[in-house]
């Protein structure tokens, strides 16, 4: 048992169950990961899916491996079986987000775990502690880079923020001692910015999730009270800046009809035309990837994108995808799978989708889903991914400055 000065081991300890520093301990050939991130909340997006894809991965195929997922939550404590929350106050307006305060509390957390290998998911607060557990216990740990924190920085705070964002970002990375990438445009922004040893490692899809056989065109053009001439855009996702709603929502208004852009999701409580239909979030999984498999294309306007895994969920589901030639998106389609504009300014995207209806986008969606199939499944992302641990757990030398793992 660890011996922590001041109070907050103490608390943990009261606060979590007696058997929780080991959540059953690893086979005899494994290894305790423990995955730190504040990019977890009751909406939140691609990289809560990354987690739990993850952890339902390594349960059927690497039960050897134990994983625990550290998170902000209302209170500390463990709230799931593998999953333990430290306390953290809501960000206003943040979608249910929450915002870590103390690296202590986080740090004597993922210490009283007694992990082999950690990985962060950002470089915030939990990120930070990461590091310091890392360094505390003698255990490597990893930085996935989720965001662009420098793009992000100058879009919400202004150009003014890019710079500084930017030197933290790396800084930050430069200190993991192995820095993983989901696309080369990330791996190329962290060597850009002087990170070392960044390896590139897709993100994947549920394929069984995420399918054909779950479109029904017709009845929810029924639902949405449409005609069946419509030309139906979906986009699922939150209502976040970097999203480029305006965008999507501007490009659908200057084609006008047939087309449809419904937002699941992501429209907020912003009140469009009949051209742009909202939709909630939808936390059925299955109910989620029955809109997107029912919608003729779905369209993607983020250019800074680290990877686009919406966009994959769409391909998976035998749906075209329109969205920008760069960042992450630019990475996943091309004219096979779909469309890509030359911007998102609302003129190069709507351009981008007459392109698309033009062509067979019949073909186009059996392509799509032959794209996800032969190069996205989970299986070669966590199969990269477990060789990554297993090679920083061993103590074996990474690859080169920029490597592919999958």
């Amino acid at each position: 048992m660890f011996h922590f000065k001041g109070t907050a081991g103490k608390d943990l300890i009261r606060l979590l169950p007696q058997d929780a520093p080991h959540f059953g301990a690893p086979g005899r050939d494994g290894f305790h990961l423990v995955d730190s991130t504040m990019m977890y909340a009751p909406r939140s997006g691609g990289v809560k899916r990354y987690l739990h894809a993850k952890r339902d991965w390594l349960s059927r195929r690497r039960p050897d491996v134990t994983h625990t997922i550290v998170a902000p939550g209302p209170r500390t404590g463990q709230d799931a079986p593998g999953r333990v929350s430290v306390a953290a106050a809501r960000l206003p307006f943040g979608d249910g987000y929450r915002m870590p305060a103390s690296v202590a509390k986080w740090t004597a957390m993922i210490r009283l775990l007694s992990p082999d290998i950690i990985e962060a998911g950002d470089v915030f607060v939990p990120g930070l502690a990461a590091i310091e557990a890392g360094q505390l216990l003698g255990r490597p740990v990893v930085g996935f880079c989720h965001t662009d924190a420098a793009a992000l920085a100058a879009l919400h705070l202004g150009e003014w923020a890019r710079a500084p964002a930017r030197r933290q970002w790396a800084e930050t990375f430069a200190r993991f001692d192995r820095a993983v990438a989901p696309s080369r445009h990330m791996a190329e922004r962290l060597a850009d910015a002087g990170v070392d040893r960044v390896t590139i490692q897709r993100l994947g899809v549920d394929l069984e999730l995420f399918h054909p056989r779950r479109a029904d065109r017709a009845a929810l053009l029924r639902r949405l009270g449409l005609p069946r001439r419509t030309r139906l855009l979906v986009f699922a996702g939150r209502p976040a800046r970097e999203k480029n709603i305006d965008a999507m929502v501007c490009a659908v208004e200057r084609l006008g009809d047939p087309y449809r852009l419904l937002l699941v999701g992501a429209g907020g409580e912003t009140r469009y035309t009949r051209r742009v239909l909202c939709m909630d979030y939808e936390s059925d999984p299955e109910t989620l990837a029955g809109l997107i498999a029912s919608a003729d294309a779905f369209l993607h306007a983020n250019e800074n994108e680290p990877f686009g895994l919406a966009a994959l969920e769409a391909l998976a589901s035998g749906t075209p995808v329109v969205g920008p030639c760069r960042g992450g998106v630019g990475e996943l389609i091309d004219g096979s799978v779909g469309q890509c504009a030359d911007s998102v300014e609302p003129a190069d995207l709507a351009e981008a989708i007459e392109a698309l209806f033009e062509r067979d986008v019949a073909a186009l969606s059996v392509a799509a889903r032959r794209r996800a199939e032969t190069r996205h499944g989970w299986d070669a992302t966590f199969q990269g991914l477990t060789r990554i641990y297993g090679e920083m757990v061993t103590g074996a030398s990474p690859a080169g400055p920029l490597a592919m793992s999958a």
